[in-house]
């Protein structure tokens, strides 16, 4: 299966751009879509879903034209908005089957074992009979992926999909995830750089709405290998004065004092130390110095990336 997005534009009513001219080509895996709150991604999350039009460009899914023919579209999708609702009473396994009936499930016997197999794979069986609204967030995130899955969808699209769940609901979703994914096209949208790191095999950094680089986790932070550095910066003054130097990716405390992680071609002297890279220092990398104008996707600009989460 492929997905290919061309020169995608949408500009809201209010000026803002949300997507400028996007190309991307997503094949039959998990693909992370990174990018701060505000990128375009949730934009261009509905557009593929077929909720909203952009103003130029196409989309096309082995064959179809995602932007005509969307009821073809909405047969083979699930999706996972970053926010959705239920109603209220209603029971896991009673919204599941009202869910799948839209989709198109008829046949009684074979809807409920469907049905039940999900609620298994979710780890929601114990609970199919109680109501949505007792639900903990992550209860209700498994339940949205359950959701998606009706109908057995070739490509899945999920929204931010553990932001604001506790460590241990994260790690439950994550496994879950990645268990659907083997034999289908999943779209992570995140701003969350462990979830892409952790589950997806290709991924690209969107900043309002451009691609700024595209490629795999594992190849992107070997590209960095030598090049991230790090020290303690002992006061305000001497922060102050790196920060006008060097590009810095990120900061941190350690023990208490604050830490800075810098981009540097070659070893950049004044107690720094070589330090491994990770998926964050590329993402900071190619992230503009918010919310001014982004460094281009090359990383050869002067921002200093400091973290938006």
């Amino acid at each position: 299966m492929a997905l290919t997005i061309r020169g995608l534009s949408k500009t809201y009513p209010n000026g803002v751009k949300a997507l400028r001219n996007l190309n991307l080509s997503i094949g039959n895996c998990m693909f992370g879509l990174l990018g701060p709150n505000g990128a375009g991604k949730s934009t261009l999350m509905r557009t593929i879903a077929t909720l909203q039009d952009p103003d130029d460009g196409s989309i096309e899914l082995d064959g179809i034209d995602v932007l005509r023919e969307k009821n073809e579209i909405r047969r083979i999708l699930g999706y996972l908005p970053q926010e959705f609702g239920v109603y209220p009473k209603i029971s896991a396994f009673e919204m599941l089957q009202h869910l799948a009936i839209l989709k198109g499930m008829t046949q009684t016997g074979e809807r409920k074992d469907f049905i039940d197999a999900l609620l298994q794979q979710t780890n929601l069986w114990d609970v199919r009979n109680k109501a949505l609204t007792t639900f903990s967030g992550g209860m209700k995130q498994r339940f949205g992926i359950a959701q998606a899955l009706l109908g057995n969808p070739r490509l899945i699209i999920v929204d931010e999909p553990t932001a604001g769940l506790d460590p241990a609901e994260r790690n439950r979703f994550l496994n879950l995830l990645s268990s659907v994914a083997s034999d289908r096209t999943v779209i992570l949208s995140t701003h969350i750089v462990d979830d892409v790191r952790q589950l997806c095999p290709r991924m690209a950094i969107i900043v309002e709405g451009e691609l700024l680089l595209e490629g795999a986790p594992a190849e992107t932070i070997a590209a960095l290998n030598g090049r991230v550095w790090s020290k303690i910066a002992g006061n305000d003054d001497e922060f102050r004065s790196l920060e006008s130097q060097f590009r810095i990716l990120s900061t941190y405390l350690v023990a208490g004092q604050r830490a800075v992680r810098i981009y540097s071609e070659s070893d950049p002297g004044q107690g720094f130390h070589a330090v491994e890279s990770g998926l964050e220092d590329v993402y900071f990398l190619h992230l503009r110095p918010f919310p001014h104008a982004r460094a281009s996707a090359s990383g050869n600009g002067s921002s200093n990336g400091q973290p938006v989460q």
